[in-house]
């Protein structure tokens, strides 16, 4: 070999060596089987922005959890789950009252190196960097005095850990710290050795997802962020819960069927052909962040659909106008619904699990329901139903209804993508009566006296050869041919929203004062005379629920804007959303 051959050589050498060694063997994603169904996880530690964007967001999003959290507490104590609701409730007072920056030091955790929740088979295993082992251990301790029972320690290779059985459920909680990481597992309550010290990390597994760079591959392709990558296998998940074999499974069908009296039921080796057959139509979710920063939070859901479901509809150009131009209005959303080629698609679908129906119970129930889907398809295909394309909502304004009235009041546009616009209005007009002409040129025409007189407000109705458009309120006359003239869909699209913070404000403050009349008027009730056994329980809930409307009150005070849409490309569905923050 050439000099200048070796040196080249070794130079590569060097650079495969190094990227090797680049990898932390002790990340959380070193311990993630390469095999697990189901993981959620960071692939690299989170940049400044990005961490300070999750502790925004959480400030903002706590006091809504920790009422829900004393919401659900308060429902176990009710029903006699007592040592569920004091865990609960200290779990809560972790964070009641505190910013999540100082819940995270007290509890010890280290979120910005790293963390992962994945699954060993079902057993759900969740490791996280600690940033002070003993703080994490004085947490568990917490938790511990709260649960009411101790919390018995063990060893697995070397390796301490502590342990509490869930009630009667069959089922272990087990807790360790693992080096720099707090680790916590669900296990069955008979878990042998060698599963307790995978899940510990005693044992590594044969292959790791680190080793097999599946969710960095997936990251890279889909365009997620390292901060936090999820995936949910099908292929792998759904056999394990059809044949009843999966360690943490099978306990579960055990003490059910101890509870019942009914034997434990024997599953016929058709589930397992059968879940492949079902996950084959949709192998996998994942889902990641695609920005992340203190004002913008933009995250993508990829569902993966088999080839057949994917081309029957990423190609598709739903005629609907509006859906192909970015959604603008204060609320702004539009939804393709191309019946013709929904019916073909299912109807399909039905054909084919009648001719081939499912035996195993997991799945036997899906039979009827691919039946009654069947059938209505058929109807579906009666106009004007069979007609529709989609649908497209703008509201330019809304407010409360008025004292004694139960409508609010808005402006805005509805538009109606059909095959045959005229047949539309001919059936609304038999429905509603009155006498309407509506021209195909786009004009508006004021609705008829009888239909303003129900809304309250002026309306007007225009239409073309794909869609009718009708608008109400002062102005929105002259907005119908605008809508009626909008780009229609691209290849694949399925919707678009748009939301700004205004309108989002506004339903929320609606929602705020129900909630806080149904709380005023469930206290008041509860100190009557008389009052029902429940009646203190019905407005302690009340008052909960208002105080989680007031936190989202608070989180909704930084909005500017929500956005969305998703359609269909070549590998399956795509769900992508936005917020753009103060």
């Amino acid at each position: 070999m050439r000099p200048t051959k070796r040196l080249i050589a070794l130079g590569l050498a060097s650079i495969l060596l190094a990227a090797c060694g680049h990898k932390d063997k002790d990340a959380p994603l070193a311990f993630v089987p390469a095999d697990t169904p189901y993981v959620l996880a960071n692939l690299d530690k989170l940049d400044d922005d990005a961490y300070d964007a999750m502790l925004s967001q959480a400030n903002s999003e706590l006091p809504g959890e920790v009422a829900q959290m004393k919401s659900v507490a308060q429902d176990l104590e009710t029903k006699g789950n007592t040592e569920g609701a004091r865990l609960l409730k200290a779990f809560a007072a972790e964070f009641d009252g505190k910013t999540a920056e100082v819940a995270l030091k007290n509890m010890g955790l280290d979120i910005k190196n790293g963390s992962a929740i994945y699954g060993m088979g079902l057993s759900p295993v969740a490791r996280v960097a600690l940033a002070d082992p003993s703080a994490w251990d004085a947490f568990v301790g917490r938790l511990e005095t709260a649960y009411g029972k101790k919390l018995e320690s063990a060893d697995a290779g070397g390796q301490a850990y502590r342990h509490v059985a869930l009630s009667d459920s069959g089922l272990q909680l087990i807790i360790a710290t693992v080096g720099k990481q707090g680790v916590v597992s669900l296990l069955p309550a008979d878990a042998a050795q060698p599963a307790i010290r995978q899940a510990l990390g005693v044992d590594r597994p044969e292959k790791s997802l680190q080793d097999d760079g599946r969710l960095a591959d997936l990251a890279k392709d889909k365009g997620y962020k390292d901060y936090a990558v999820g995936q949910v296998d099908l292929v792998r998940l759904l056999p394990l819960v059809a044949t009843g074999k999966d360690p943490l499974f099978s306990t579960f069908l055990r003490h059910q069927s101890a509870k019942t009296g009914d034997p434990v039921p024997v599953l016929p080796p058709s589930c397992v052909t059968e879940a492949s057959r079902v996950a084959a139509r949709m192998p996998s979710i994942s889902f990641g962040y695609t920005r992340l920063d203190l004002h913008h939070q933009e995250q993508r859901v990829d569902v993966a659909l088999a080839d057949d479901i994917a081309k029957a509809f990423s190609g598709l150009k739903v005629e609907l106008p509006g859906l192909g131009s970015d959604a603008s209005g204060p609320f702004d959303v539009s939804l393709a619904l191309p019946m013709e080629q929904i019916r073909t698609f299912f109807t399909t679908q039905s054909e084919a699990v009648a001719a081939k129906p499912f035996e195993c119970p997991a799945f036997v129930g899906m039979n009827d329901s691919f039946t009654k889907l069947g059938s209505t398809m058929q109807q579906a295909a009666i106009p004007p139903f069979g007609d529709i394309r989609g649908v497209r909502i703008v509201l330019d304004s809304f407010k409360p209804a008025p004292a004694g009235q139960q409508m609010p009041i808005v402006t805005g546009r509805v538009l109606l993508g059909t095959r045959n616009p005229a047949g539309l209005i001919a059936m609304g007009q038999a429905m509603l009566g009155g006498d309407f002409k509506l021209a195909g040129d786009g004009k508006p025409a004021p609705l008829p006296p009888n239909i303003t007189a129900m809304l309250g407000i002026p309306g007007w109705a225009a239409m073309n050869g794909q869609a009718i458009a009708i608008g109400v309120g002062d102005g929105e006359d002259g907005k119908l041919d605008d809508m009626l003239m909008g780009a229609i869909g691209d290849a694949g699209r399925l919707s678009r929203l748009h939301l700004n913070g205004d309108m989002y404000r506004a339903w929320v403050d609606v929602m705020a004062d129900k909630a806080q009349a149904y709380a005023r008027s469930m206290t008041e009730a509860s100190g009557a005379d008389g009052a029902p056994d429940d009646q203190a329980a019905q407005a302690s809930a009340a008052e909960r629920s208002k105080m989680q409307i007031d936190a989202m009150k608070a989180q909704a005070a930084r909005i500017v804007q929500v956005s969305g849409e998703a359609h269909v490309e070549e590998k399956g569905l795509v769900i992508s959303g936005a917020v753009e923050y103060k």
